[in-house]
């Protein structure tokens, strides 16, 4: 995956279900160019956004069987309302059924509980090994650094125990709790659906 369109996993059934979000930022470059005056999500990212979504529900329900799951095809998409900087894009994606290489999956995007874009899509799924030469080594890989990733965007995932969700300024254990940039850090933190994670984590 060469570049990243979620911040934060916030619900996850392996194999059936996510929930993720993306907050954009007025410091994305694309943005200088989509459009000058009127900074918007190109749709085609809020389209990657749902895809990489629904692509870690599948690698989580199967434990990274495959190394590589990559959007075969996307219909009846519908675009609503504009995501704007400064806005969550809320991606929630469910798994309706699944063969040996396939997924299809029901998608959609909402921004302060309204609807940006919904589609149907079609996920493949494939390990390298089976197409090329020394894919074994690719596919290893491939594997270790979603893992890592994984890490990152769903922090409560780590390790035996999970994390709580905590509220700032809650108390832990009966002390004040960090500040969010630390909490971040610690994954300490699972972000509501307005609650963007803090960029240096």
């Amino acid at each position: 995956m060469r570049f990243t369109l979620l911040d934060r996993v916030t619900a996850i059934d392996p194999g059936k279900s996510i929930t993720a979000i993306k907050t954009l930022t007025l410091s994305e470059e694309y943005l200088a160019d989509h459009f000058p005056r009127f900074p918007v999500m190109p749709g085609v990212l809020m389209l990657e956004s749902m895809t990489q979504a629904a692509a870690w529900t599948i690698r989580l329900g199967e434990d990274f069987a495959h190394a590589i799951v990559v959007l075969r095809s996307a219909k009846n998409v519908k675009y609503g309302d504009f995501v704007e900087p400064g806005k969550v894009l809320t991606v929630t994606a469910e798994v309706l059924s699944q063969d040996e290489t396939t997924t299809k999956v029901k998608a959609t995007g909402t921004v302060g509980g309204r609807t940006s874009l919904t589609a149907r899509l079609t996920l493949e799924r494939y390990n390298l090994a089976d197409r090329v030469a020394h894919g074994d080594a690719l596919d290893a890989r491939v594997r270790a650094e979603m893992r890592k990733l994984w890490a990152v965007l769903h922090p409560a995932g780590r390790g035996a125990g999970a994390a709580r969700p905590l509220v700032y300024g809650a108390a832990v254990g009966g002390a004040a709790s960090p500040l969010p940039g630390a909490a971040y850090r610690q994954g300490a933190i699972e972000p509501s659906g307005d609650v963007a994670p803090l960029a240096g984590r």
